[in-house]
């Protein structure tokens, strides 16, 4: 019985705890719409260039390594569907003409 009772206790506690952070949530939620418009363009703004501190950004071999092997993906794909299409388009030919 006593593990009921404890059991109740915990629900009854995270309860609380869920009323208070929604009730926080809610409290917050509402001076951000009480935040000027251009305020909080402005904090966005911020937010972004720290963001854009973090990034680790490629140096220009590893760019222009990635770029080659994209091109070269693309032109390959590319001379392999028009031998496909060319190839299909002859069998068709062939067997319209039977």
């Amino acid at each position: 019985m006593s593990d009921i009772n404890k059991n109740a206790e915990l629900s009854e506690k995270e309860e609380k705890k869920a009323k208070k952070t929604n009730s926080k949530k809610s409290k917050k939620s509402d001076k951000d719409k009480k935040k000027n418009i251009f305020k909080r363009f402005v904090n966005w703004l911020k937010d972004l260039k720290r963001e854009f501190k973090r990034v680790s950004w490629p140096t220009k071999k590893t760019v222009f390594n990635n770029t080659v092997v994209v091109m070269s993906v693309v032109i390959l794909g590319s001379v392999v569907i028009g031998l496909l299409d060319t190839g299909l388009l002859k069998l068709m030919n062939y067997l319209m003409n039977l």
